[in-house]
């Protein structure tokens, strides 16, 4: 029983380490945490993330349906954005950061409204990767304006 205990303590939780880690899997996370924010994983937003994931990244449909199966998984493993956003923080500059953010306000606004938790996660997001509020404002206001033209 202690020898349990032991390797319990002693194994590291690398299960969201760096060296799994890839710009893809780690938007693909965000974006899917952000759909499910409101507690409601509506198919319309899985498809934008689907829709994001190739004009970003230039991968195949299969290869996109791969990143949002592994970052699910991830996810569900993972207790905090930290290793998200900390991998964000070391690979991407501010017009990364930027696109990342309009990326989310997309996926929060494809069901045809903000609710107030994906508007928070959002936020945090934000700022946990260093955007300057006035980037946040920006990015939501361009979405929200794209949507009522």
């Amino acid at each position: 029983m202690f020898e349990k205990l032991m390797q319990l303590f002693t194994v590291a939780d690398d299960s969201t380490g760096d060296d799994k880690m890839t710009l893809e899997l780690v938007t693909a996370a965000l974006l899917l945490e952000v759909s499910k924010a409101d507690f409601q994983e509506d198919p319309a937003e899985i498809d934008k993330i689907r829709t994001i994931l190739l004009q970003h990244f230039s991968v195949s449909l299969g290869d996109i349906n791969a990143f949002i199966d592994q970052a699910r998984n991830t996810s569900a493993d993972s207790t905090s954005l930290y290793p998200f956003t900390r991998y964000i923080n070391d690979n991407c500059n501010n017009i990364e950061k930027y696109q990342l953010v309009l990326a989310l306000w997309d996926v929060a606004l494809e069901d045809g409204r903000i609710d107030k938790y994906e508007d928070h996660l959002i936020r945090k997001i934000a700022d946990l990767i260093y955007l300057p509020h006035s980037e946040f404002i920006r990015a939501k206001l361009s979405v929200i304006g794209k949507e009522t033209s």
